[in-house]
């Protein structure tokens, strides 16, 4: 039985975009002695990736135990000559889902390791949702994209350390994580103290389908005077839309905020087609149009907060591997409310009912259409063959030569380790 639950007495810093995390990943690494271990769902050939690159090789060069973990889709892109570096300095790279491309194209692109960890000397972790790309800083331009993460230390970092071993040690199918969400909020959780309590919380495709969507269902049911939910991506099911409308009748005050310029034009799309209905329900819904939203955030009553890598849809919580921290904490939660207030005083933008109302028929036709569709993806995406949980790992005495993770050579050698695996089972 896991006997991880609700920890106290951490130490949080909340990171806001690209300007805060990176430097704080990249000096934790410096500072490694024993062990690093570090899962991301994009890692680019940019100079953020190429100093990640230098700060991993550079302690793996000094005798840190490196681990790193990407997604096979999401990292594709990485060419053999990135790779070879950091192998040939003793870094194990591990790559979720390594399936060969098809005509050029990964095929893997619903279930993904979407997770954002990093764990050094099982001493200090990050969580959240930013990415090793430059397309977390501002320097990117009106496109950079706006985000969160959390460094932490304290006895939450035990759990968030056993989780990574685990995932690097133990075959993905078939184990057993017991979900320390099941456990739910603390008793005393609307009377936060100074003690920084934290949870940490993954959804899985086998034991813990729920667990993220469970946490922030039980801080809906519960909040009383206000919940602010700051999302990239948001179209959760029907029971996540039910207790959000049964918050905002017992009078408590719903915010969700979203893009306004997103990255991907069917992403405002997706979001919009519930706009009519949320409005309806009282929920109020906000718009940021300053740069992309990335940000996977949440704080109740100024007593519950997350932050970790869950977009509030069907990908997030049906599909992909996710994290997140939960934290119950006085300080940590009016950080993070008073940091969305001033994007929203800066550059938000409330949506009203006549924005909604004055759209045009076939926009409302297409609306209704999209609704239902996304509606039902998730359980069209489970009846696709191409479901690879499964890990290959390169390092100097596993690799190929020449080529993209998708392309001939680095890709030639997944797809060897893919087809024996294929046949051992």
């Amino acid at each position: 039985m896991d006997k991880r639950q609700w920890t106290s007495g951490n130490t949080l810093e909340l990171l806001e975009c690209g300007e805060e995390f990176f430097p704080a990943v990249f000096e934790a690494i410096r500072e490694a002695k024993r062990e690093i271990i570090l899962e991301t769902f994009i890692w680019f050939d940019d100079h953020v990736g190429q100093e990640l690159q230098a700060a991993l090789v550079d302690a793996a060069s000094r005798g840190v135990q490196v681990d790193a973990t990407v997604d096979g889709y999401g990292s594709g892109e990485l060419d053999a000559p990135f790779i070879r570096t950091l192998t040939d300095a003793g870094v194990r790279l591990h790559v979720y889902g390594p399936i060969p491309r098809v005509m050029g194209r990964q095929p893997n692109m619903i279930h993904r390791l979407h997770r954002k960890l990093l764990v050094v000397d099982e001493q200090v972790a990050f969580i959240g949702g930013i990415n090793f790309s430059r397309m977390h800083l501002r320097e990117t331009g009106p496109k950079s994209k706006h985000d969160f993460a959390v460094r932490v230390v304290g006895p939450v970092v035990d759990d968030i350390h056993r989780f990574c071993k685990q995932s690097i040690g133990e075959p993905m199918r078939g184990r057993r994580m017991q979900g320390v969400w099941r456990r739910g909020l603390p008793d005393n959780w609307r009377n936060p103290g100074s003690d920084a309590q934290a949870l940490f919380v993954a959804r899985d495709n086998h034991h813990r389908k729920r667990a993220i969507e469970t946490m922030y269902r039980l801080g809906l049911r519960r909040a009383e005077h206000d919940i602010t939910l700051f999302n990239a991506y948001f179209f959760p099911g029907f029971g996540f839309l039910r207790d959000m409308r049964r918050a905002a009748k017992r009078g408590v005050r719903v915010r969700l905020i979203l893009q306004g310029e997103p990255d991907k034009d069917y992403v405002k799309f997706a979001g919009s087609t519930l706009y009519d209905r949320l409005l309806r329900d009282g929920i109020e819904i906000w718009e940021y149009m300053a740069r992309p939203v990335h940000a996977k955030v949440a704080v109740m009553d100024d007593a519950w907060a997350t932050v970790g890598s869950s977009n509030l849809d069907p990908f997030s919580l049906s599909l992909n591997l996710e994290a997140n921290l939960f934290v119950r904490d006085e300080s940590f939660a009016k950080d993070l409310r008073s940091r969305i207030k001033r994007l929203l005083d800066e550059d938000g933008r409330q949506i009203t009912r006549d924005d909604v109302k004055r759209r045009s028929i076939v926009w409302h036709a297409l609306r209704a259409i999209g609704f239902h569709v996304l509606r039902l993806f998730p359980q069209i995406a489970r009846i696709i063959p191409a479901r690879h949980d499964r890990m290959a790992t390169l390092d100097a005495d596993n690799r190929a030569n020449g080529g993209k993770l998708g392309k001939q050579g680095m890709q030639a050698k997944l797809k060897d380790q893919f087809e024996s695996d294929q046949s051992d089972n």
